[in-house]
């Protein structure tokens, strides 16, 4: 959990954006790649062929990360992960380098009341159906 707490203040500073920004781009310079961040769709790759938006309600953003601590055996009490969590939006959404935002070309996907295998049929779907729709424009 200590990394949580401080992985947005750190990606506040524009050396290190700016560094992984490159980095992340020199990791899909040759396209068909997947990659998860908060500013991957608008900044890193604004020119991306898909991107999705997920978003979960705090509570069960929460419950999943307590499960995943719990996992690797850390125990940490609910309150503390939606205080960190909440925190970290807030850090991200308003930062000046690299702020947290949907894509406007970014489909959104709401979790919560899903789970982990059907948020991964409905993005399969979601680029099924764009790819087809591509296959299908005249050129």
């Amino acid at each position: 959990m200590r990394i949580s707490e401080f992985v947005s203040q750190v990606s506040t500073i524009k050396a290190v954006r700016d560094a992984m920004v490159s980095q992340q781009r020199k990791l899909g310079k040759d396209r068909g790649i997947v990659m998860d961040g908060r500013d991957i769709g608008t900044v890193v790759f604004p020119e991306a062929e898909l991107k999705i938006f997920l978003t979960a309600d705090i509570l069960v953003r929460a419950f999943r990360r307590q499960r995943e601590l719990l996992e690797r055996e850390d125990l940490v009490d609910i309150d503390s992960i939606i205080e960190n969590l909440q925190q970290r939006d807030k850090i991200d959404s308003n930062r000046v380098e690299s702020p947290l935002m949907k894509a406007a070309d970014a489909v959104g996907i709401d979790t919560t009341h899903i789970t982990i295998d059907e948020q991964v049929d409905e993005v399969i779907r979601i680029a099924l159906t764009k790819m087809i729709r591509s296959l299908k424009r005249p050129a």
